[in-house]
């Protein structure tokens, strides 16, 4: 299959390997910027890495008009997704998209909607869901090994430096439509409600801190009822010097979960421990790209097979969109100092 990667920042370079390391038969035809020097640079170092000539797309209408293009993977910054995909659907090309969907529930909930209009099928790289351990908790929760879900804590202690904050447009609303929960804690948080079902409602603080310089919140909490009844709370910055892997604590009235690394330990209320899964660095250091690339790999090798069989990817559009509703309910929670209700737009 063949797919298109638009967008040159920071997780290029992930796509690009797992790209290199599947064995499903992905080929990456071409790639577009904004930059067009950069776009050269990038396609001459995928050329090098991969094997075969990668081209430079100029426009998303050219890439929409070549019947060769399975699926495109759009890994540009939020603000530049509506064009994009308004192209690309009309044209009926598949589309893999890395977070967040939109800088708002509206616009997020435009593009999922645009994408069913148009039979399109819409991806979303929330790769926490792919990982051997989350896999492995999704199966005990189903199977209703933890019992009745009493507690849940959801934890984001990461670290940033200003000079990621320094670069344009980051932790602004006009480019990224926030700061913490939306552009970090939001896979933790997708995870948890990929785990666990929707919440509710919930109360909710958002702020920046002394240690970082941006438009947008660096620190957020919420307390909140899931729709299965559990209590929990968040809490989410990048002002936790130096920085350390979120996690996700479920407590059952059989067994308690912990998932953190990579690692899930099962605590069962008879004393017995078993642990799943092996440890991996999460990006929640000075360097948000400290990961590997074994997630974007599953991740993009399912959308590839979900293209073919039309199956649902296993983070669907639609389900993405639960985290923007949560975000908005924390937003306007916040605002309001009062409890508020999840809804759609």
């Amino acid at each position: 299959m063949k797919t298109v990667l638009i967008g040159l920042g920071m997780v290029a370079d992930t796509h690009l390997t797992a790209i290199q390391h599947s064995t499903k038969g992905i080929e990456l035809a071409a790639v577009m910027g904004r930059d067009p020097t950069r776009a050269q640079a990038f396609a001459d170092k995928a050329k090098t890495a991969l094997g075969y000539d990668v081209q430079v797309a100029e426009t998303v209408q050219q890439i929409a008009q070549d019947n060769t293009v399975d699926f495109v993977i759009v890994a540009t910054p939020p603000d530049a997704r509506q064009e994009l995909v308004s192209v690309l659907s009309a044209a009926g090309k598949p589309i893999l998209m890395e977070k967040p969907i939109e800088r708002t529930l509206q616009a997020a909930t435009d593009i999922v909607a645009q994408c069913d209009n148009a039979q399109v099928s819409l991806g979303i790289v929330f790769q926490h869901r792919a990982r051997a351990a989350s896999q492995q908790l999704k199966t005990l929760l189903d199977a209703g090994a933890l019992g009745d879900i009493a507690t849940v804590d959801i934890r984001v202690p990461w670290w940033r430096d200003q000079a990621y904050y320094d670069a344009p447009g980051r932790g602004t609303y006009a480019r990224d439509g926030g700061g913490v929960m939306i552009n970090q804690a939001i896979h933790t948080l997708d995870l948890a409600l990929w785990l666990l079902g929707p919440i509710r409602r919930l109360q909710a603080t958002m702020g920046k801190t002394p240690l970082h310089d941006l438009e947008a919140e660096d620190w957020a909490s919420a307390v909140f009822k899931m729709e299965s009844g559990a209590f929990g709370n968040l809490t989410a910055t990048t002002a936790a010097f130096p920085g350390e892997a979120e996690s996700l604590t479920i407590q059952g009235t059989q067994a308690g979960a912990h998932l953190a690394s990579g690692v899930l330990t099962l605590t069962h209320l008879d004393g017995r421990v078993e642990t799943f899964g092996a440890a991996a660095s999460t990006g929640g250091g000075a360097d948000p790209m400290a990961f590997t690339h074994d997630w974007h790999q599953t991740i993009l090798e399912d959308f590839a097979t979900c293209v073919t069989t039309g199956q649902t990817p296993l983070a669907s559009g639609a389900s993405a969109l639960e985290a923007h509703r949560v975000i908005n309910a924390m937003e306007r929670a916040h605002a309001s100092g009062q409890r508020v209700e999840v809804t759609p737009i």
